[in-house]
This record gives C-alpha cells, structure tokens and sequence, in this order.
C-alpha cells in the first residue's frame, strides 16, 4: 500500500472509516490464524523471544569478561515478569545526593522558550524542541554538549517545501530503538524524522487542533498523539500510515504517555480526568482528583503513574484505583500574583522508569526530586535543584545518572507570566 508513495507524502486520518490498510492487515492476521494454531503461535513467539534474550546475553557476557556463570535468561525473564506487572522497582530515592551547581551544565541555542525534550534509549542525545522558528529542533551530544543538528523552521504553509514547522512545537517523542523521532506543534501536524540524520521522513494531518501530546510504544513503532482536538489517534510509523482515533475528553488534551502494554495515558486538561486508554477494546477508564487544569502526565511503570496539575498539586496514581493513591497540595509552594497567594502550577513530572524517583518542574526556581514510598502511598520530598525559569520538559536518563530540564522565559502552552532573568536552555542536571 506504500510502496509507490513519496518519502515525504502526507499520511491523513481526516476519514474516520478503517484505512485500507489496517482492512489489509486483519485479513492477512487471519490467514494466518487458520494456518497456525494460538498454542502455536504463542509457542513460535516464546521461542523467537527466547533466542533473543540469549542472544542479546552472550553479546553482555562477551562484553563482560569476567561475569560469573549465572542464570541471565531466567534473570532477565524474571525481571520482564516483573516490569510487565508494574512490580520492578528499583530503590534509589534514598542515595540521591544533591547535585553540585557548578556541574548543571546549561546549553543554549533556541531563541525561545523550549517546550519539550526527548533523551535517546542509548543516553547520548538529547533532542529539544521550541517556541522559536529559527532553531526548531536541535540534536545535542550529552558528553560533549555539541550541538550537531539543527533543523531550522519554516513560514505557516511552507511545511512541504521546507523541512521544518511553521509553529510551536508542543511535544516530541523518540521509540525505543532510536531510529523514529516524532514532533507535534499548533498547527495540527505530526512530522516523522529519522533520528541518526534529522532528516523528515512523512508527515501526519488528521488533528483538528494542536498536537499537544505524543508517545511510541515501547519496543513498537506504534505512536500515540493527542491535540487540544479533545482525541487520541494511533499511527503505524513503520508502515506510514494512521490506524485510529479515540474519543473521550471533554477539554484540551496536554500530555500524554505509554509504555510496552497496547495502552496510554492522558491528562485531560480543566476536564479534571486522566484516563487510561486500552487500544484493542478501544476503551477507557476515567481517573480523577485534581483540582485544577491537569498539564503533565508520566508514567512510573506499567501500574502507577505521575500528574501535576495548575492548582499546584502532584498525584499518585495506580491504575486500578480512580482516585490518587496520594496527593501533595502546593507541591512547590505559593507566589504572590496581583496581591493573591496562588500555588505554582506544576509545569512538568519525570519518573525514572520502574523506579522510586519522581522529578517535578514549576517556574518557582527550583525542579524538586520526591520519593515514593509505601507502595506509592507516600510521596517525600527529597531535595531541590536550583533553576531559574519555567520548566517546561523534565526526563531522566535511562541509566538515572543524569536528569534533563528544559527551560523557557515562558510556560509551554501560553504566555500568562514572562520570567525575564531565565535563559530559554537545556540543562544537564548530573545525579549520583
């Protein structure tokens, strides 16, 4: 169904009906149904994932001269059981020394303020992403802090014959082999790049709004979006094409995040929900016990998850209960606005993944690290980490050894405060 489309062709979900391709795809899953029985392809599927895991061993083993003769299949499927059922969690909060100021290393270059960031699996790149038209979206080289890609944007409606946006971009997501990065920005449009060269691949129209939200399932190249449009669609970037569209919010969708299971989830703006949308079925469970505006969503593991909000609270969640396994009011204080004490809204959550180790960004001069206690029925903070400005974007490297902030003179989806002593930049914040 691709193989005579351009590399840059557009992909549109505007038609609701089944696309051809996924018509395509369910008849050919079930040929193959009648030819091989489930018992057997589970039995095919176990065997093929097997030898990957012994393959991928030896290659760490060979690595590791001197590695004990340990069991690493059944280690490392132990620890898959594990993570699947939301129950792997390594315990670091509590050896997390507060970082040196002297070592946060700052990178400069966008104009305006920046609005989102991704960290690569292998945590040697970080792409960024901002308001600027200029410096749209850059590629950065963690142990150098060279700069090595630049794409600059273009003017509104130029997006064909130029390769980069024409407007905000909101969010950015990378899949977990490396090879596909995904940007979404106000004006609608998703745009695919591959992310070795920063060269643009496709891009996906569909929304009807900003797209606000944007996340790959882990080991797939499945994408999930959601826009201020109030929906969240599915596209296969692998075989260019859009899948489907869920429908449930009743206000601006403004994050979104999935891991390996075929689910994701959203914050749902002042509708006052996070939901958890199960992609088969295609349905979703509404979660709610926030106050204000919901503007940040993480995912800890596949069981619990992270959201902060503009009445400046931070919840827990587990994905069995509907209400917050615990809440922390005014989680990064008050400030004095026209002569009201008002909470700092929580402008960005981080996990480290299948973790105990929260981060959390406002624009009140500090990105704050918690520890989850108590079967993520305690949240504790643990210290602050001096930053001047909005933090609009927080990840943690997959390794935990460092965490990256990207901050702006203005908050991500507007312009209520300017802060005008911050500097619109990426910083390195390194974590022992």
């Amino acid at each position: 169904a691709t193989a005579g489309r351009p590399a840059d062709e557009e992909v549109s979900s505007d038609s609701e009906t089944e696309s051809p391709l996924l018509g395509r795809r369910r008849r050919e899953a079930a040929e193959e149904e009648v030819e091989e029985t489930p018992q057997e392809k589970k039995l095919r599927l176990a065997k093929q994932y097997l030898e990957e895991l012994r393959q991928l061993e030896e290659e760490r083993a060979e690595e590791e001269e001197e590695l004990e003769p340990v069991d690493l299949i059944g280690d490392r499927l132990k620890e898959d059981v594990l993570e699947q059922k939301g129950r792997l969690q390594r315990l670091v909060a509590k050896d997390v020394q507060p970082p040196d100021p002297a070592r946060i290393r700052v990178l400069r270059g966008h104009q305006l303020p920046v609005t989102c960031l991704v960290i690569s699996p292998d945590d040697r790149f970080i792409f960024s992403a901002s308001k600027d038209g200029s410096l749209i979206k850059c590629k950065w080289e963690v142990d150098s802090g060279k700069r090595l890609c630049v794409v600059p944007g273009a003017k509104k409606g130029t997006e064909e014959r130029h390769m980069g946006h024409a407007s905000h971009i909101l969010c950015m997501a990378i899949s977990s082999d490396g090879k596909y990065l995904a940007t979404g920005d106000r004006n609608k449009l998703i745009m695919i790049w591959d992310a070795a060269t920063c060269k643009r691949l496709h891009i996906f129209t569909g929304h009807r709004d900003a797209v606000s939200g944007l996340s790959f399932r882990k080991g797939t190249h499945q994408l999930y979006s959601a826009s201020h449009d109030r929906c969240v669609k599915v596209w296969d970037v692998g075989e260019n094409a859009y899948v489907e569209t869920l429908f449930g919010h009743q206000d601006i969708i403004t994050g979104l995040d999935s891991l390996s299971r075929e689910c994701c989830v959203t914050a749902g703006g002042r509708d006052g929900t996070v939901r958890l949308w199960k992609i088969p079925e295609e349905s979703q469970l509404v979660f709610s016990g926030h106050q204000g505006s919901i503007d940040c969503i993480q995912l800890i593991n596949e069981e619990h998850m992270v959201s902060g909000a503009d009445d400046g609270s931070v919840a827990l969640w587990g994905l069995t209960k509907k209400k917050p396994l615990v809440l922390a009011r005014q989680a990064h204080g008050e400030q004095d606005a026209h002569g009201l004490q008002q909470p700092y809204w929580i402008s960005a959550v981080a996990a480290l993944r299948n973790s105990d180790l929260l981060a959390t960004g406002s624009h009140s001069g500090s990105v704050k690290l918690w520890k989850c206690g108590e079967g993520f029925r305690k949240l504790e903070h643990l210290l602050d980490i001096p930053l001047v400005g909005f933090v609009n974007s927080l990840k943690f490297s997959a390794a935990g050894d460092f965490l990256v902030a990207g901050i702006g003179q203005e908050h991500r989806l507007g312009r209520w405060w300017r802060i005008k002593e911050a500097k619109n930049s990426i910083c390195i914040i390194p974590l022992k």
